[in-house]
């Protein structure tokens, strides 16, 4: 097994475990919840097969719906997003980048960064708390829900990229 494999599986059971004792207490204004196992998909190389980023965007998920009792919308909007992260990392990636380019604030800019993953996780949060409501009875507050964890999450994840991954400045670069 290579360690791409091992590396991804640390930080998988670090986000599962700040998702499921952090996160999921988290409720801003009463429906804002952060959904921070979207990271997991953000992170994929541009090289990577769409089966082993689908198959990751499912475990990530069911661990998720194991361990906070989601009844499968977790591994549902995962695999959406896992199904969509190559198309949108394409649309953000310069077209002289390598084959295995990484996203990151380095790599792809701030803004490209933080317009490829509040796309990602406006479609995660879409999927979970559309499946979540499961109707458009209430639907102002289906809205907020998806809007307001989307920000929240895109905030988190971007707060997350900087501690891991700090932006090199112009003078480190040389």
């Amino acid at each position: 097994m290579s360690s791409i494999f091992f590396s991804r599986l640390l930080r998988l059971f670090i986000l599962l475990f700040f998702q499921v004792l952090v996160c999921n207490h988290i409720h801003l204004l009463g429906y804002i919840t952060p959904l921070i196992i979207g990271y997991m998909v953000v992170c994929f190389h541009r090289n990577t097969s769409r089966v082993s980023i689908l198959l990751w965007g499912f475990s990530i998920g069911l661990l998720f719906d194991i361990f906070s009792n989601t009844a499968g919308m977790a591994s549902a909007s995962c695999t959406l997003i896992a199904m969509f992260q190559p198309m949108l990392l394409d649309i953000f990636t310069p077209h002289d980048a390598a084959e295995d380019f990484t996203p990151t604030f380095n790599t792809l800019g701030f803004w490209n960064y933080t317009f490829y993953v509040l796309l990602l996780m406006i479609m995660l949060n879409a999927a979970f708390y559309l499946l979540d409501a499961f109707t458009l009875n209430d639907w102002q507050l289906t809205i907020m829900s998806i809007m307001g964890s989307s920000v929240m999450t895109t905030l988190i994840i971007i707060g997350i990229e900087l501690l891991v991954r700090p932006r090199k400045t112009p003078a480190s670069l040389s």
